[in-house]
């Protein structure tokens, strides 16, 4: 088959959050099992251009009809460790993608709608019949509504789209005049509820909407979030959509770069270790503590890796700290707050505790201590509010550190309770959303490691031996592509 990803980010090469892993990884998993995939992307002027491989122009004039007139685009081919990219450059007035950012403009609709729109005309233009597009949240919803509408009709009869929703909380909302932008036009008709128009702001084209009403397929990134966003407020105002559309909509697990993330060959750990050579974990667990300031000792340390901000449970990332100083364990914790309320919050934290031996606020990101982080923890928490799939109790795992996670979204798919599963268990969950909810999960994980440390090994060994790569994922991708095409 031949496959074009239509996405907003890849990594490594334009990464904001999970989903420049998710396109990238799929990407090369699909191709691995034998599939052609090309992936379009916009050409952002903050790129990192380090990544690319052999940047030359591929198609000159592409000229994008928007607004009734048309803008004139170059569009760019280079390897992304290997995947075949390309890149779109508009050279408009509007300047879409040469702000220094990649997102968090006034204009993101109609950036996107833009870059959308272009990546059609590219593939229309240049005489490329993927058998499937697979789009990528509300940037690239619009893709199925111009496909299915436009350009069907123009000898891309036979091309099928799969659209994948990573969070359902940013659903692009933009008014009426990104229809006639698109050439779409005909707002009576698109702007009826069983179309495009969002369910509580009326005279608004809801992208993610379109995307779930235009699709050939529609997944989410795991089984639970899939029930979560159909029964629950997690769907933000789209459970009925979901409903309407059940029968083509599920989820499917995101996957993990098992050869970027593998302690066995992870050359940014102090030593390498696998699930049958335990011992150099624990000197990782040496070289975290001295890279943090923190005391020796015979004490488990507890992680906090990631973003801070609501979605996470700040509170209970504040609960586990204090809980964890006060119950003899260490507490550390990587990352940074894009909302100025939680990053004082931290600061403040961070100013309290500075000089405590058990605890080390490192309130930045930075990837490449990420992975001595994993490597040197005994555990990672992840007390999400909601989690559509998460990767921080994947990355837990794989490195032999115990996720202690929320029973939500992904992380009840891929996390199961030791007290649940006989023998089978890989970590520790719970439900509320409460202090003692938390509590209760890490009394018991802490218990494990201070009292029965041939069980706890066991623990490490049994998740660093259980599969979280793409290699499931690829497959079910490949079903649905064939599903598809054939229908």
């Amino acid at each position: 088959m031949f496959i074009v990803m239509v996405a907003a980010e890849c990594a490594p090469v334009a990464k904001v959050g999970g989903l420049a892993d998710v396109v990238f990884g799929l990407s090369r998993e699909i191709e691995i099992r034998g599939h052609h995939v090309e992936i379009v992307l916009p050409k952002y002027d903050c790129m990192d251009y380090g990544q690319i491989w052999g940047l030359c122009v591929s198609y000159r004039d592409l000229w994008v009809p928007w607004f009734g007139g048309s803008v004139h685009c170059t569009v760019y081919f280079g390897f992304v460790h290997g995947r075949k990219c390309f890149f779109i450059e508009p050279h408009g007035s509007e300047n879409f993608f040469n702000r220094g950012a990649f997102y968090g403009f006034a204009d993101e609709p109609m950036r996107f709608a833009f870059f959308t729109k272009a990546a059609l005309e590219f593939l229309f233009k240049s005489g490329k019949r993927p058998d499937v597009i697979h789009t990528h949240d509300w940037q690239t919803g619009l893709a199925p509504v111009l496909l299915y509408e436009i350009y069907k009709y123009h000898g891309m009869q036979d091309v099928r789209c799969c659209h994948t929703i990573h969070n359902f909380r940013h659903q692009g909302l933009s008014g009426q005049d990104v229809l006639f932008a698109t050439g779409l036009g005909r707002p009576d008709y698109y702007m009826s509820p069983d179309r495009l128009r969002d369910d509580t702001h009326h005279a608004s084209v809801n992208f993610t909407r379109a995307g779930i009403v235009y699709s050939n397929f529609v997944t989410t990134v795991s089984r639970h979030h899939a029930w979560e966003v159909r029964h629950t407020d997690f769907g933000n105002g789209l459970a009925h959509v979901l409903h309407v559309h059940q029968n083509k909509f599920g989820g499917i697990v995101n996957g993990l770069d098992y050869d970027y993330w593998n302690p066995d060959t992870d050359p940014w750990v102090a030593r390498n270790y696998n699930a049958s050579h335990l011992e150099p974990k624990y000197e990782n667990k040496r070289a975290l503590r001295e890279r943090f300031w923190l005391r020796d000792g015979y004490k488990p340390i507890i992680a906090y890796v990631g973003r801070l901000d609501s979605q996470k449970g700040v509170h209970l990332i504040r609960h586990a700290l204090y809980w964890a100083l006060g119950n003899g364990c260490q507490f550390v914790l990587l990352g940074a707050s894009p909302d100025g309320a939680i990053d004082h919050q931290f600061w403040e934290l961070k100013r309290q505790l500075n000089d405590h031996p058990d605890c080390h606020l490192e309130l930045r990101f930075d990837e490449h201590l990420a992975h001595l982080v994993y490597a040197g923890s005994d555990f990672v928490i992840v007390p999400s509010l909601y989690e559509p799939c998460g990767l921080t109790q994947l990355i837990g795992l794989r490195y032999g550190t115990v996720p202690i996670v929320r029973r939500v979204g992904g992380l009840a798919d891929t996390v199961f309770d030791v007290a649940q599963y006989n023998g089978q268990g890989n970590g520790y969950s719970f439900d509320g959303i409460d202090p003692g909810s938390l509590e209760s999960a890490l009394v018991r994980a802490v218990g494990l490691w201070n009292h029965h440390p041939r069980e706890f090994r066991k623990l490490i060994q049994t998740g660093m031996s259980q599969d979280f790569s793409w290699n499931r994922a690829g497959q079910d991708y490949v079903n649905i592509y064939e599903y598809i095409r054939h229908k």
